[in-house]
């Protein structure tokens, strides 16, 4: 046994670092006489799953000197951010430059040498690397969010207590061949039995005769056919993982959007280096104090709110643009409260969040053996969505639109439709027009974030943002959920609609959203109820166990490592994760649904696989990628201007242009530097110009080094949970 697991390790640490070498900038493609040598791609603009992007290369011919150019691409991205990878697919190069080459002939057989081998290898790039790089996006979009940010009812605590969330008034249902009652509109364990509720959280039960009541009392037994039933809706497997719950922590239940700051005592602080800024230290939550105004700021959702009294009643919102200045010299590292950055407009933190809400899960759909089925309470009822010609299904636990004569439904990230409510459904390669003015204030706001790419007879190309799984865009940072409550579906069943506040939700660079340590695995059970508690679903994974398991005492480590899977394994609705706890297939890939890392036959691949020329679709049999790349020995020191001009990064800072003098090809290198002049006014704008290429190449480096850095921080995590037994999956 022993061996056998060894040699599964030897597997996965090798595929690991199998994967980072794929990775790994330059890469070299060697036809016939030539090397071509692919530096890292400078990424410019990125529309739906259509990246623009510029490279530097250098080609080489026999004992030659290098010759060094320039290549602008256009590409299609088929991403799988489970691995947090990119297949560069149906790559197009639209120009090739190489600077001071008169030859024009030399220079069309150098570009027909590496179109044709370019654009038929496999380029993958990390989806870190992406993101670090892109230099445009459409900033327009970036406060384009009609979001409600006002305050929900925020209650601060300093002894354990546990947040209890029931989505409105309680609703109560029997229980078959039992003459006790649940409350149905809650994740927690509500039990009603004669005149009382029996409430269980981890190993602990309560007891009051009123629900909505700050007197529920720990008790230490309860009649036996409530905790018989509690045993059968519990998860067998269960971890007691916070040091409070020897003891049974005070309870605040509550029938409106809430949220629950606690410190283990009173309130203790320590500095945050050159800032006026105090950070509390013993609590998960983020909270700061900024020492001139003496206001106390928390982060909620990526929402700041702001107290002078830390009362239950004194909160506001902050915009993130008039946070105080110090919020933003707070260091990236060294310090435990750094992950705040990520929701400080201006950070590179919150820059690569916000550039995180462009990247798209992408996926080939089968027209064919893709299908669908909706369910409602009774028959279908529908209601009008403001400000669009469509309505929505308001008793079904899926999503399901009327626009016209059609009817839409949108299952884990792809459109459906069909010419009646209740199908039969098929796969559609076309959004109702009106989809993009779904309002924030409506419940199925977040399906304006699937996308429908491209289709051929045979498939179609689809994909989602993060705005799918209620990560939103404002003020230059990214928050969760739109902030407005939706009336949930109350019939023979219980419909919930997407929540934002309760469940002390917070987003890490590393690990993306994940819940707070009061959604422990004793204290929430959703299998009680027949249909999922969070909509889409996704962030359902990866709790965080914050000041106890070391969140301000790891955060590189063991906040980042511990949560990872959070994010990595829920994000891809394709693989089913919505559903798993309901109809078996968590982690497993839909029928007629292909990712990028799907194991499907070489013939599957070559059916669906097509490529895109000037908006129009060709068969991609010619083209197929036929070759890889391979990791060259060169350093990736070689950037691309906007002009095509290639220039290397010294190990002192410098920067050099590389030259190539004449038709002879030989190569030369000139240093970034103002030549003299005759005239002032010319030398003037020379040094302009030098100083503001120096200041985009210094950007583009930057970006460049901060990319990679990430990339190789997850492959260090996932190396390390693949050692550590990270194939065991984790209990709910």
């Amino acid at each position: 046994m022993k061996k056998l697991i060894l040699i599964v390790l030897t597997i996965l640490v090798n595929n690991v670092f199998a994967q980072e070498e794929q990775l790994t900038w330059p890469r070299e493609i060697e036809s016939g006489k030539y090397v071509i040598t692919l530096y890292q791609p400078q990424l410019e603009t990125l529309t739906g799953n259509k990246l623009d992007g510029r490279m530097a290369i250098s080609v080489k011919k026999g004992t030659n000197d290098l010759i060094f150019g320039a290549s602008w691409f256009t590409v299609m991205l088929d991403t799988d951010k489970s691995s947090r990878t990119a297949a560069l697919e149906s790559l197009d190069i639209t120009e090739i430059k190489f600077p001071e080459i008169k030859d024009k002939r030399n220079i069309r057989k150098l570009k027909e040498a590496i179109e044709a081998d370019v654009e038929s290898t496999e380029i993958v790039m990390s989806l870190d690397k992406i993101i670090a790089s892109l230099e445009d996006l459409d900033k327009d979009k970036i406060n384009a969010e009609q979001l409600n940010n006002e305050a929900p009812d925020i209650y601060f605590r300093t002894k354990p207590t546990v947040l209890v969330i029931i989505d409105g008034d309680p609703k109560l249902k029997s229980v078959d061949k039992s003459n006790l009652e649940y409350v149905l509109n809650t994740a927690f364990f509500i039990v009603k039995k004669d005149n009382s509720y029996y409430l269980k959280g981890e190993n602990h039960w309560y007891k009051s005769n009123k629900i909505e009541s700050i007197y529920w009392g720990p008790i230490s037994s309860v009649p036996f056919d409530v905790e018989k039933l509690a045993k059968e809706k519990f998860p067998k497997e269960q971890e007691n993982t916070e040091e409070y719950s020897k003891d049974a922590p005070n309870l605040i239940v509550v029938t409106k959007p809430s949220e629950l700051i606690i410190t283990k005592g009173e309130l203790a602080y320590e500095p945050i280096k050159e800032t006026e800024l105090l950070y509390v230290t013993n609590t998960e939550n983020d909270i700061i104090l900024d020492i001139n105004s003496q206001t106390h700021y928390v982060l909620i959702n990526g929402r700041w709110y702001a107290t002078k009294s830390m009362s239950d009643a004194d909160w506001n919102f902050v915009d993130p643009e008039k946070l105080p200045k110090d919020f933003g010299s707070i260091p990236a590292e060294g310090t435990s409260i750094s992950s705040v950055r990520s929701s400080v407009p201006g950070t590179a933190e919150a820059k690569e969040a916000v550039y995180e809400q462009y990247i798209p899960q992408t996926a080939k759909v089968d027209r064919k053996t893709a299908s669908t089925k909706v369910e409602y309470d009774g028959e279908p009822q529908f209601e009008k969505i403001e400000g669009t010609d469509m309505s929505y299904a308001k008793n079904s636990s899926s999503t399901v639109l009327s626009s016209g004569s059609k009817f839409y439904v949108i299952d884990d990230g792809v459109w459906f439709e069909s010419s009646s409510a209740k199908g039969p459904w098929v796969v559609s390669d076309k959004r109702p027009d009106s989809v993009d003015d779904i309002p924030a204030s409506s419940p199925v706001y977040n399906v304006k974030y699937v996308y429908i790419y491209d289709s051929t007879p045979d498939v179609v190309y689809v994909g989602y943002t993060p705005g799918y799984y209620h990560s939103y865009m404002y003020g230059g940072t990214v928050v969760y959920g739109t902030g407005y409550y939706y009336q949930p579906w109350y019939g023979y069943h219980y419909y919930p609609r997407p929540v934002t506040y309760g469940f002390g939700v917070h987003y890490n660079p590393y690990t993306g959203w994940g819940f707070s340590v009061g959604v422990s695995y004793g204290w929430m059970t959703l299998s009680i109820h027949s249909h999922g508690y969070w909509g889409p679903g996704g962030y359902a994974h990866g709790y965080r166990h914050g000041y106890h398991h070391g969140y301000h005492h790891g955060y590189h480590n063991g906040y980042s490592a511990g949560y990872a899977r959070g994010r990595y394994d829920s994000r891809n609705a394709y693989h089913g994760n919505r559903r798993g706890n309901l109809d078996g297939r968590s982690g497993q890939t839909r029928s007629g649904i292909n990712t990028r890392n799907n194991s499907i036959s070489q013939s599957q691949k070559d059916a669906i696989k097509t490529s895109r020329n000037n908006g129009t679709l060709r068969n991609d049999a010619k083209t197929k990628a036929s070759q890889r790349t391979k990791s060259s020995t060169k350093r990736n020191d070689h950037y691309a201007d906007r002009d095509g001009n290639v220039f290397q990064r010294e190990q002192n800072g410098n920067w050099k242009e590389k030259r190539n003098t004449n038709t002879k090809t030989r190569s030369r290198t000139n240093n970034i530097q103002t030549r003299p002049n005759s005239s002032t006014g010319q030398r003037t704008q020379t040094n302009r110009n030098t100083a503001q290429k120096r200041q985009n190449l210094n950007k583009q480096y930057n970006n460049r080094s901060r990319g990679n850095t990430t990339s190789r921080n997850y492959s260090s995590n996932r190396s390390s949970r693949s050692m550590s037994g990270g194939m065991r999956g984790r209990r709910r």
